[in-house]
Order: C-alpha cells, then structure tokens, then sequence
C-alpha cells in the first residue's frame, strides 16, 4: 500500500497524464484551474483546504538566517528521457545521482519545467523554474527549485530544448545529461516545507529553492512557450510556516 500511495505522488509531482490527466482533467485555468483544483475531485481537497501548499513568495527579510547547511549533490551524468507529458516537459534520469538533505540521501527521479516560475522571491517571478524532484524510501519527497532568467543561451538545456516532442505522449532520448550542469555557483538557498504543485497538493514536501537564477535564450523560452505558454500555479499562502536561508560564513 505504501508503495501504492508513494507512486501517486510521484506521479503527481511529475503531472503524468497516467494518473492526473486521465483520471481527472485539470489545467492551469478555466474551470479546470488552480482556484478549482480542490472541488474537482476529492482526492484534490489539499488543494483547496491544505495549510501548507506549495508554491510560495519567498520574502528575504523575513527568512531565518542560519541553520542550514550546504546541499550535497552527487549527481551524476546518465541516460536521460524527454517527455511530452501534457502539462508540461519532463526529463526522467534513471540513474543521476542524489543529493543530501538534513542527512538523509534522496535519489533524483526527474525535473520539469514551470513558466513563469512558481516560486517568487520578494514578490519576482522568472521566466522559468527548473523543479529537481528527489525521493527517499516510500513517501519522502524532496525538490530542488531552479531559476532561469533571459540571457544566454543555456548550454546544459540545449540537447532538451532543440529536441522538444511536440505533442503529448511523445519522447526523445538523450545518451548522456548531467543534472550538475543546472546548479548555480552561489549555493544559497531558501527551505520550507509545502506540497506538490499539482493535483492532488499533496503536503510534506521539503523544498529547497536557490536563490540565484541561471540564463536561458529568448529563443529556448520561446521553444517551450510555443507548447505551454503558462503552466504555473499562483503563489500559495504562507500561514505561519518557517522558511529558512542559508547563509555564508
């Protein structure tokens, strides 16, 4: 059963059609929306009752400083699939690595893509977010959320977003990706505890979102806007959580 019930939150972490899309239909608006996504299915009901939903406005000022510790990533380069999940592009990586959170290891499962970006930092979105979904064990769930503002080309996207599938259910394949590459320099980052992004909102999800944006090109933004012009859920009240930053000696 465990196993059961962890498969749903990956899959509904990464939108897979399998259980989101072909069960109940949702969308980033209309009456399918994120301000409906609690009424339209009760295994949805976090999405509208949850006190600790996912994605947040991060205000610096606010955060508490110390008390965390680097990230350690072990990531690795590996076989990667591009997928066409219908509701947003998808990069599976079966064997990538992991990283270290309050030290316990979580696996890399995947990361996709949201645009603008869910998250905003003093009120800012980007132009995008890269969310590097981990796991460990059953039910633990941990996401790295990575930032990407217009400038220059990104080298590390450029094998994805040259090959796009461009219709739901298709996929490419990469020999070799290597998820490092879409770290920034500047290891500073913001936690917090919240929930999936999409149905069913899940909670207990720890995330962790770097502060500094890496670059992407007009032309990259645009090859993912041509397929999903907005798949980004607004920013979800705070109610009281602790949010923490880490900060440099």
């Amino acid at each position: 059963m465990k196993r059961h019930l962890f498969a749903l939150l990956i899959a509904s972490l990464s939108v897979s059609p399998a259980f989101a899309g072909a069960h109940v239909p949702w969308e980033y608006d209309g009456d399918s929306g994120p301000l409906k996504w609690g009424a339209i299915d009760p295994n949805f009901k976090s999405c509208g009752v949850g006190k600790r939903q996912s994605p947040i406005n991060i205000e610096t000022r606010d955060a508490e400083k110390g008390g965390l510790k680097p990230i350690q990533f072990t990531y690795l380069a590996g076989p990667a699939e591009v997928v066409n999940n219908g509701h947003t592009i998808q990069i599976n990586l079966p064997n990538s690595g992991s990283a270290r959170f309050d030290g316990m290891e979580y696996k890399l499962a995947q990361f996709h893509f949201h645009t603008p970006s869910e998250e905003k930092i003093d009120s800012m979105a980007q132009h995008m977010v890269a969310h590097l979904v981990h796991r460990a064990g059953d039910t633990r769930l941990a996401v790295v959320a990575v930032m990407f503002k217009l400038g220059k080309e990104n080298k590390a996207l450029k094998p994805i977003f040259d090959n796009l599938p461009q219709k739901e259910g298709l996929t490419a394949q990469l020999n070799e990706f290597n998820p490092a590459d879409l770290l920034p320099g500047d290891p500073t980052y913001f936690a917090y505890v919240g929930s999936l992004t999409t149905p069913p909102c899940t909670e207990e999800v720890k995330w962790h979102v770097m502060r500094t944006p890496l670059e992407i090109s007009y032309a990259q933004l645009a090859a993912f806007k041509k397929l999903y012009k907005m798949n980004a859920r607004p920013v979800q009240p705070l109610n009281g959580r602790r949010v923490q930053m880490l900060t440099q000696p």
